[in-house]
């Protein structure tokens, strides 16, 4: 393989990784290579395992998952989730999800639901925007700069009259730092209410814990009792990740 051919290849990657989900439009048009090209190298990647999806939209597949550096803290993350997320439910009589950033969306990666006729979910590994909901817009506020400004200068689409605009994110984004939570209305869809805080781990923002019910059951105390037990659990959350990665490496990859 020629030294460009491995550049083309490592773009490749670099996109679907930053991205975290694109058509093969949108992957030809921004490394500049014709259409034909593009599949080539997704359909090399993908049987590596590199990328996944189908013929119209991919993500990063398990592989290039694996060689980020939170390989690790997505699988604790995974391992540990469903038992607090049912802990939640208990608490807040409503659905707890655990919500990661793949590149410039989010990703359920938990869900627990409580025995109720009404509910309110992400199904498991759905893929998100990160500028509607309480849970992906705590993963935005936190994200790097270059992320925040690709979404914010994308044309952000709207699910309902309350989704908000980019001016909008630009105003709540400090303030969801500042206040360490954020509370959206039904912004994904109509007569919802979520509430999410960030879960922190050597200084970053690994994922965020997401409680959402409808707003006829979900009001102003409902909101302030929820954010105190995603606040708690965040904390137990952060220590759980303290701890394991206190283990050794052969420990980690022995459970991995």
């Amino acid at each position: 393989m020629s030294l460009s051919s491995l550049e083309r290849g490592l773009d490749v990657l670099r996109a679907v990784a930053e991205r975290g989900e694109l058509s093969i439009e949108e992957l030809s048009g921004e490394l500049g290579l014709p259409l034909s090209t593009a599949y080539r190298y997704v359909r090399a990647l993908r049987e590596w395992g590199f990328v996944d999806g189908d013929d119209s939209r991919y993500i990063a597949g398990a592989r290039l998952v694996e060689l980020g550096g939170r390989h690790f803290t997505t699988s604790h993350l995974a391992d540990v989730g469903t038992a607090l997320l049912r802990r939640l439910v208990e608490q807040s009589g409503e659905t707890a999800v655990m919500i990661v950033r793949v590149g410039d969306h989010a990703m359920c990666l938990r869900r627990a639901e409580p025995d109720k006729s009404i509910k309110y979910t992400f199904a498991v590994n759905q893929l998100l925007p990160l500028h509607a909901g309480a849970g992906q817009r705590v993963l935005l506020a936190w994200a790097p700069a270059a992320t925040i400004a690709r979404v914010l200068d994308d044309d952000l689409q709207r699910f309902t009259p309350a989704t908000p605009s980019a001016r909008d994110l630009r105003r709540m984004i400090p303030e969801i730092r500042e206040s360490g939570s954020a509370v959206s209305r039904g912004e994904l869809d109509a007569g919802s209410v979520s509430v999410a805080v960030p879960v922190f781990f050597n200084g970053e923002v690994v994922c965020s814990l997401n409680i959402a019910g409808p707003d006829a059951r979900c009001d102003k105390r409902w909101v302030a009792e929820t954010i105190g037990h995603l606040q708690a659990a965040a904390r137990l959350l952060t220590e759980s990740l303290d701890s394991w990665f206190a283990v050794s490496p052969q420990k980690r990859n022995a459970h991995a």
